[in-house]
């Protein structure tokens, strides 16, 4: 998969991409900043290159170039019928370029070309970066979390991890 969209292109993902994800998620993380909630998270704790060459493996994970330079990416994972995307980010010198709504976009379509039913996340729902940036690509909040073991659990793992409980949410887009 490659495409082209104006000043920048996105491809799947491969091995040798994993040693520039960790800076790009970084770099991103810079957003969260001022956000009192969110001061407990060290941005140095994010996935670490063999995390993300574990995922790229899996075959469903992308990446995005301005000229020479990764933009931005993102890493997912199949879990059953649903494809989870664990992180997706943009560096700050690329974003509002459309790349990040490019990324999910086409991994909705890598997903519904690959089987997967849906494709889940989980984020913060307050944010405009967020839950509403992934409702306007056609993702929905899982209210009934009873019905969806995996992804209470991964909010569950978060508000371990120090991520603010009540804020957080766990969101689906089923793909037709």
């Amino acid at each position: 998969m490659s495409a082209e969209r104006g000043d920048w292109s996105l491809r799947l993902a491969r091995a040798g991409d994993a040693s520039a994800m960790p800076a790009i998620e970084r770099a991103a993380a810079v957003a969260f900043a001022d956000d009192p909630d969110c001061a407990a998270i060290d941005p140095a704790d994010g996935w670490t290159q063999p995390e993300l060459v574990r995922l790229i493996r899996k075959g469903h994970c992308l990446v995005a170039h301005v000229g020479e330079r990764m933009a931005g990416f993102l890493a997912s994972e199949p879990f059953g019928r649903e494809l989870h995307v664990w992180e997706m980010d943009v560096h700050p010198d690329f974003q509002r370029r459309g790349i990040g709504s490019g990324l999910v976009r086409a991994a909705q379509v890598d997903a519904r070309n690959s089987g997967f039913r849906a494709l889940t996340l989980t984020t913060f729902r307050d944010l405009a970066w967020n839950a509403p940036f992934y409702a306007a690509l056609g993702f929905e909040e899982v209210t009934a979390l009873d019905a969806h073991p995996r992804l209470a659990g991964e909010l569950a793992n978060e508000a371990d991890d120090g991520l603010p409980a009540e804020r957080r949410c766990a969101m689906i887009a089923f793909l037709d």
